[in-house]
């Protein structure tokens, strides 16, 4: 029963849309997780992304639901568009590495990472958190983020929605691209 009223909370929260708190022109908060590709896991790095182009990090809520399959098939299908414009493509949750590893091969495909925070560190400096209550701990917001190499926001979109992130996304970062060719 208690757990029936947690996600009947968490229903009921994400029927309202959410608004993303870091701002186009904000500075993004430098990390590094522990990810996984294609089942295997690697350590991260924000900084190191950002020295071959700018990062889409995506926050979504839960693995192997609903939205966030659809959301990771979505991002799997364009992930070859991101990393032609020069982006590197992140995802993010509080699942464990051990779930985020069999979500990268099962529903990521193996087209990009996807990185854990469990204690929700990374994820509240992003200010993508959408429940944390104590006992039972958190899940982010769906929010999506480019980053650009020197490490501010260009897009920042929350929705609970995933059918934006993944066009939002990828024409800020095919923008981006255009603009800064050489």
């Amino acid at each position: 029963m208690w757990r029936f009223s947690i996600l009947a909370l968490l229903g009921c929260l994400t029927s309202f849309p959410a608004l993303a708190a870091l701002e186009v022109g904000d500075t993004a908060p430098n990390f590094s997780a522990d990810a996984a590709v294609g089942g295997k896991h690697f350590r991260f790095s924000l900084k190191e992304a950002l020295t071959h182009g700018p990062v889409v990090l995506y926050f979504f809520p839960k693995a192997f639901t609903s939205g966030c399959t659809v959301e990771a098939h979505e991002f799997s299908e364009a992930a070859e568009s991101f990393t032609t414009a020069g982006a590197t493509l992140i995802g993010m949750s509080s699942d464990n590495i051990d779930t985020l590893s069999d979500f990268s091969t099962r529903e990521c495909r193996a087209k990009f990472p996807v990185a854990s925070d469990p204690d929700l560190s990374v994820i509240r400096a992003y200010d993508a958190v959408m429940v944390h209550l104590p006992g039972f701990g958190g899940i982010s917001d769906r929010t999506s983020y480019v980053i650009s190499p020197e490490g501010t926001i260009l897009m920042s979109y929350t929705a609970m929605s995933p059918d934006e992130h993944v066009t939002r996304s990828l024409a800020v970062v095919q923008k981006w691209q255009k603009d800064h060719a050489k």
